[in-house]
């Protein structure tokens, strides 16, 4: 399993999951709208949740409906 980070980042891009991700899975440059997480690297830890001040990361098997695409864009940010 692996985290996703859904539409609320958009434009926020605050960067507080990615200074407690203990496996640097979290990306963006700031060139992209949001940040994303590499589903290959996640381990699953869930610290980034609660780092996320806009509540945009959500554990894949619980992705709000609206949002769902978002786990797909996760994983095409990383096979490019």
């Amino acid at each position: 399993m692996t985290y996703v980070i859904c539409e609320p980042c958009i434009t926020v891009k605050d960067k507080s999951c990615v200074d407690v991700c203990p496996v640097d899975c979290i990306k963006g440059t700031d060139d992209d709208k949001m940040l994303y997480i590499d589903p290959a690297t996640c381990i699953d830890c869930g610290a980034c949740v609660a780092a996320c001040p806009v509540n945009a990361i959500y554990n894949e098997t619980e992705v709000p409906e609206q949002w769902t695409e978002y786990t797909k864009i996760n994983a095409d940010y990383f096979n490019k």
